[in-house]
């Protein structure tokens, strides 16, 4: 587990590093959409690839995908617990469904994936795109959804006409889930993948991590840590991310029994930021976007402070 400590200051480590050259002012915001742009649409795609197609047979996978009802249900329960939440802190009403989304869903990719990998080793991107599949379907339909009827522009009418489900199921189709579903189709054949196309997919693939942490501290120096303010809605979402998510995945897998790493990334991946997203939709839709942007920089600063503690309880489930 000291091991694992080491790997993940040296992932907070690239992100200070996208931090300081955000200063430096060798990074700028198109930078960071460029950085997502090479994770989403290539450096992720190849990554799910090369694993699935070499670190699991047919029957692994079949087994595997079985799995995702866990994940599925703690959204759904987490969701639920939001509302309840939002009650009892008298959340105001245009914030309701930007804070159940973020109540709900995790960061599973720019630091979920590298936090597990840091943890756990490759063996474990599996297990996380798994709960990746449960958790973008869950943000791209039902939660941008709720984002939409933030609007402090628009009726709530208006603004629930312009969300189309066919953008939202775009979203859900992209480069980084086809990786998926071809690395799918490819062990399903039983087809062994040709050593080039294997290198050529681990190095790209290998991009995902430095990638994706360069992203979260160029976007915590463009938040302005100044400029966040704590409220109330916010202490919710952290509870939600940090306490609430981890707890129903530890209630659920004691009903439904599953391999110990798996139990163990879905614990891990439970307990992740906010998406990366969430501010810009708020923007798109009108909802408030400094609840957004501000919920999302302390969810990643606490972060560091929440991943000692989340490591030791992981060795108690």
């Amino acid at each position: 587990m000291i091991q694992a400590y080491f790997n993940i200051f040296a992932i907070f480590a690239m992100m200070f590093v996208g931090y300081f050259l955000s200063y430096k002012k060798w990074f700028d915001r198109h930078t960071a959409d460029v950085f997502s742009k090479m994770v989403l649409g290539l450096a992720l795609p190849f990554e799910m690839f090369i694993t699935l197609t070499q670190k699991f047979s047919r029957g692994e996978f079949l087994n595997l995908f079985a799995s995702i009802v866990v994940p599925v249900l703690s959204m759904v329960l987490s969701y639920w617990v939001s509302k309840g939440m939002a009650t009892l802190l008298s959340v105001d009403k245009h914030l309701l469904g930007t804070f159940s989304t973020m109540f709900t869903c995790s960061n599973t990719i720019f630091i979920g994936l590298p936090i597990n990998m840091a943890i756990f080793g490759s063996q474990a991107v599996p297990y996380v795109l798994i709960y990746y599949i449960a958790n973008t379907t869950f943000f791209w339909t039902w939660g941008i959804y709720k984002i939409s009827q933030d609007s402090q522009t628009f009726a709530h009418v208006a603004v629930a006409q312009s969300f189309s489900l066919i953008d939202g199921l775009k979203k859900l189709l992209n480069p980084a889930m086809l990786g998926f579903l071809v690395g799918i189709a490819w062990l399903l054949t039983g087809v062994k993948v040709p050593l080039a196309l294997a290198n050529f997919s681990t190095y790209i693939g290998n991009l995902t991590t430095p990638l994706s942490m360069f992203i979260i501290g160029i976007t915590v120096y463009f938040l302005g840590i100044r400029t966040l303010k704590l409220n109330k809605a916010i202490v919710g979402v952290l509870l939600g991310r940090f306490i609430i998510s981890p707890l129903l995945i530890i209630l659920i897998t004691r009903v439904i029994q599953l391999p110990d790493m798996m139990v163990k990334v879905f614990f891990i991946q439970s307990a992740m930021p906010i998406q990366n997203s969430v501010p810009i939709l708020a923007r798109l839709y009108h909802a408030d976007v400094a609840f957004a942007t501000s919920t999302l920089g302390y969810t990643v600063l606490s972060y560091l402070a929440v991943v000692p503690m989340l490591l030791a309880i992981m060795q108690l489930i």
